[in-house]
């Protein structure tokens, strides 16, 4: 049984976030919780939020943290959440980390760790520029980490493989430069708060053993 259930997963592009939520559920009932799927959830079920949010998306604006904070409020609130949950991509910025504090005690809900996949910037970009997408199906690959079995064909549905405009090496760039600027006072943040767990390994095996440890 894993003591700390309830988690943020921080960390640049391509540290890993996605990749050790998708492992973490196979094997525990865990909700993961991302903000595009909440803001799409919430858009398609026409609640008061969503159309808020659909209206200022038309716009071409940001949603503001404020409506987001209420959407991952409500999520934190369905029973789900119960066996634990890992919140992938929110909080981005200290006003959104306060709002998320806020929501967490309306819903009831505590962290028990937020961890931190810290990866070399140098390793950052060959993850980023290594991504390739299906361009029938949406799946995602890595040529490093998670090959297709084919170079040019999905795994899935034998669709075109392609590597995407915003999968080049400066924009991989300018991702981690956003990052830098806007999330990593996060560390620091929830390092005060005793937190943080730093995950330093690179390896598949290895992150994922070191993980289950500080779960543990």
């Amino acid at each position: 049984m894993l003591k700390k259930k309830n988690l943020i997963f921080l960390g640049a592009p391509g540290a890993g976030k996605g990749t050790f939520s998708a492992i973490l559920k196979e094997q525990h009932p865990f909700a993961h919780i991302s903000t595009g799927d909440i803001l799409r959830a919430e858009i398609a079920k026409g609640t008061e939020l969503g159309k808020q949010a659909s209206a200022i998306m038309s716009r071409g604006e940001l949603v503001p943290d404020e409506i987001v904070a209420g959407m991952v409020k409500a999520r934190l609130a369905q029973p789900d959440c119960n066996s634990g949950f890992i919140l992938d991509g929110f909080p981005r910025t200290i006003n959104q980390a306060d709002l998320l504090g806020q929501a967490l005690t309306d819903a009831g809900r505590k962290l028990d760790a937020v961890i931190y996949f810290k990866v070399e910037d140098e390793m950052l970009l060959k993850r980023l520029t290594a991504r390739i997408s299906c361009k029938k199906c949406g799946k995602i690959y890595n040529k490093l980490f998670s090959p297709p079995k084919s170079e040019k064909a999905c795994d899935d549905c034998d669709g075109e493989l392609f590597q995407r405009a915003d999968d080049s090496i400066e924009t991989a760039k300018e991702r981690l430069k956003v990052f830098y600027a806007q999330t990593q006072p996060l560390i620091e943040y929830y390092e005060k708060k005793g937190l943080l767990v730093a995950i330093t390994e690179t390896e598949k095996e290895k992150v994922h053993s070191a993980l289950l440890k500080e779960l543990c």
